[in-house]
Order: C-alpha cells, then structure tokens, then sequence
C-alpha cells in the first residue's frame, strides 16, 4: 500500500474530507521544505564562518612567525652599533665590553632566553647538558666538572645544551 491510497483510505474508514487530508499532507510537505531549506542556509553561512576562522587564524599564524623576532632583532641592533663602536675605537675598554654584554643580556632576559650555566658538582642533565667527555674525579660519578659552554632555552625550550665535561668514577687497582 502506497501513500495515495492511505490518503483515500484514511478518509473512507473515518468520513473526514479527502481534500483537508490533502490539504494538511501538503502543508506539512511545505513546512518541511521550508525548514530544510532553512537549515541548509544556516549550514552553509556556519560553514562559510568557520572557513572564514580558518583563513584568518592563518594569516596571523604566518604574520606572527614573520615578525616574532622583530623585538629581539631591533634589540640585538644596539648591540652590534656597540661593537662596531668598540672596533673604531683606538683602543678596547674593558668599560665598554661589560657595557655591550650588559646590553646583550638585557636583550635576552627581556626576549626570555635564560642560560643554562651548570655548576661544578651539579648533576648531569641530559635535559640540558650536552657531555662531551667524561674524566677521573674525586667527584660523584655524572656530576659536572667544568662548563665548556654555556647553554641557552627560550621560555622551556632548550635552543643549546651547556657543553660539560662530567666525572667518572676512579679506577681502582681491584677493577683493574
């Protein structure tokens, strides 16, 4: 059994107008399609918007990786006007170069680079140390002997690891 012959069933059994059965099936049609054609506007203008975002959170992705080391770059200028200063200089002041890592380290703590300086006696952390060799000590086994070179993070980033050198344990005449 189809759906026409429900319509003119359905008024025979009850006796109602075939016509206002019509009538309501009609109106319902219509007000579905209307209403399907409202969701799908609705639809498309969120998907529109959401595409929108989408374009313009990366735009300003790629703008903020363009210009992220401006600061730090036009920080780094008056450094390198201070050595250059420095060079034409007749002679080197011990003055002026404390003046311009002064500056240097200005820029770094202002930019969020912080040194990574590990002490004699600190453990190793291969974290943020890089050793490079490892020699008899007194020390406790993987502790830093010396810092060859200091390391550098940029907020919880390691940029460089401090090049360390770290004890080992003595050999004994017994491991021998």
């Amino acid at each position: 059994m189809n759906l026409e012959e429900t319509i003119t069933e359905v008024p025979q059994e009850t006796g109602t107008d075939t016509t206002v059965v019509e009538d309501t099936i009609e109106q319902k049609l219509e007000q579905a399609l209307a209403e399907a054609s409202e969701m799908k506007d609705a639809f498309l203008r969120a998907k529109a918007e959401t595409e929108n975002v989408r374009r313009r959170s990366m735009e300003d992705a790629q703008r903020a990786r363009k210009y992220a080391l401006e600061s730090f770059a036009e920080d780094l200028l008056a450094v390198k006007d201070s050595l250059e200063m420095a060079l034409k200089a007749d002679t080197l002041s011990q003055e002026g170069i404390e003046l311009t890592l002064k500056q240097l380290t200005e820029s770094f703590t202002k930019n969020k680079i912080v040194e990574v300086d590990p002490k004699v006696g600190d453990a190793l952390d291969p974290t943020k140390h890089q050793a490079i060799s490892a020699v008899e000590s007194n020390q406790e086994a993987n502790t830093i002997v010396t810092t060859m070179q200091k390391g550098y993070m940029i907020a919880d980033r390691l940029l460089r690891p401090a090049m360390v050198t770290v004890a080992k344990q003595k050999e004994t005449d017994e491991q021998s």
